[in-house]
């Protein structure tokens, strides 16, 4: 029997409740508890601890306790921990892709994926455990620099892909000598907690914790003065709070935000119309997870000529997607994260069509059979979104596209320019001349030509303006776990 299916048939007084996992083992429950629901049934499925202010400290001091030993640890030996853990998600992968499939609502065979990709991200990242290194400069004397660790860092991950994030944080900050905390979301804890479970006898004690809670568990973790480096993926408005948290603590403190986006697509007229369709949808992650991705190209910007043809081709393509409970394996959309989150996409929808705005498919809950309990929503497209508009420039973090067409390149540009945002990016065309003028004046820190989602581990990734601070994966987000220590020796 499936993780899922055990869930399906538990009575809601016997849900499992689970803590944090500090200094390598799990605390026991305290009185105070948050609620886990899957999104698809809306059963609860597990309570948490929320640990607060104390729980973050003790996990903060086991990770001081082991960080002196692990820090001496050789680099290529920390690396060798790394892999041995990646082996060991490995053989729970199904598992894992189970429990994020009931946890998160995405379909089980996007969570499958995600979790492969989270191994892969582990492995590359024991690969370059010996690329954190500093240089030599050729001056009179002796000059040179050395990569340190920080020492206890916090990794604040969000609910779309709570296995994968775990998995890559985790290896990154432990390869460069640190100790890590982890603070999974509260919407999304499980897969966390059960990978903290699988470091058990490979990473010594306390090397890496899973602190779970809610908002006041995140603001503690801020807080804490022996926290200098913390990451964090989600929105704009909660990095604010950290960092406003993080100053309270009157320590300076090194961060890295991978935040939202309002990304365009921009389509010029020279394209191949099924092509662009078929990536306009894919694009927006209807079918990982319900548009519910930072990086989700969710703003079409089309050349006036042939905007009508290819969104005609793009709603056929939306209608075909298969909606289900997402721990089926033929299910290619699941639910939104809460039913709060699916009414807001609605409520944002709503106002836009009221204002002129053109519904061409989908903006209201699926609520048929299995799935009326569920915070499911329809992938939706909306036309003719005037710019400047609700629709055009906020993030719904949810499967709603905002189309709207330009006449010319300037405007083009102008369009994929709006707003705050500035994560991704992807120009279609032909012409290379044009693709590489546009994609050079588009305020975006990724950019695809001809091409949408497609990344590579080893390819830097950060957003501009209130899309974040700082970049992941690849050597950055190795070099960006360590600080920088530079070295006089006076010869004589």
């Amino acid at each position: 029997m499936t993780i899922a299916e055990q869930a399906a048939q538990t009575p809601l007084g016997d849900v499992p409740s689970r803590a944090s996992w500090i200094g390598g083992r799990f605390e026991e429950p305290g009185p105070d508890s948050l609620e886990v629901r899957d999104p698809a049934t809306w059963r609860v499925i597990a309570w948490i601890d929320d640990a607060g202010e104390a729980g973050v400290d003790r996990a903060v001091r086991a990770a001081q306790a082991a960080f002196p030993a692990w820090r001496k640890t050789p680099a290529r030996e920390r690396a060798s921990v790394v892999d041995a853990l990646a082996a060991r998600i490995a053989e729970h992968a199904e598992e894992l892709a189970q429990l994020d499939a009931l946890d998160t609502g995405n379909p089980l065979v996007a969570m499958r994926a995600d979790v492969a990709k989270g191994i892969r991200q582990m492995r590359e990242a024991a690969g370059l455990a010996l690329e954190a290194k500093g240089e030599t400069y050729p001056l009179p004397g002796l000059h040179y620099t050395t990569r340190e660790p920080w020492g206890v860092v916090a990794r604040l991950v969000t609910f779309n892909h709570p296995a994968m994030f775990t998995a890559s944080r985790i290896a990154t900050a432990l390869v460069t000598g640190n100790c890590v905390i982890v603070k999974p979301s509260e919407l999304a804890p499980l897969s966390p907690l059960s990978i903290a479970e699988l470091t058990a006898g490979i990473v010594p004690d306390g090397v890496v914790n899973v602190v779970v809670g809610g908002p006041a568990t995140g603001a503690a973790i801020a807080r804490h003065p022996a926290i200098q480096r913390i990451t964090f993926t989600g929105s704009t408005p909660t990095a604010l709070k950290i960092q406003a948290a993080a100053a309270e603590s009157g320590r300076m403190k090194a961060f890295t935000f991978e935040l939202g986006g309002k990304n365009p697509i921009v389509v010029f007229p020279d394209v191949d119309r099924d092509e662009v369709a078929a990536a306009i949808v894919r694009g927006m992650n209807y079918t990982r997870v319900q548009g519910q991705s930072c990086g989700a190209t969710s703003r079409l910007a089309i050349h006036e000529s042939i905007v009508d043809d290819v969104l005609e081709r793009a709603v056929a393509l939306t209608r075909k997607i298969r909606i289900g409970l997402p721990t089926d394996p033929e299910t290619e959309m699941g639910a939104m994260i809460t039913k709060a989150a699916r009414g807001r996409a609605i409520e944002i929808v709503d106002r836009a069509v009221g204002a002129g705005a053109q519904l061409l498919t989908g903006g209201g809950p699926v609520t048929s059979g299995d799935l009326a309990e569920g915070a499911f929503l329809e992938p939706t497209i909306v036309g003719n979104v005037p710019p400047g508009s609700e629709l055009a420039d906020v993030e719904v973090f949810g499967p709603v596209l905002a189309a709207m067409s330009f006449a010319t390149e300037d405007e083009a540009i102008a369009l994929a320019n709006e707003g705050p945002f500035g994560l991704t990016a992807a120009v279609w065309t032909q012409d290379i001349d044009r693709a590489f003028r546009v994609a050079n004046a588009v305020d975006a820190g990724y950019v695809w030509i001809n091409d949408v989602e497609t990344r590579f581990p080893s390819v830097p990734f950060g957003g501009w303006g209130d899309s974040g601070v700082g970049l992941e994966h690849g050597m950055e987000e190795i070099l960006s776990m360590t600080r920088v220590k530079a070295v006089n020796v006076r010869l004589r």
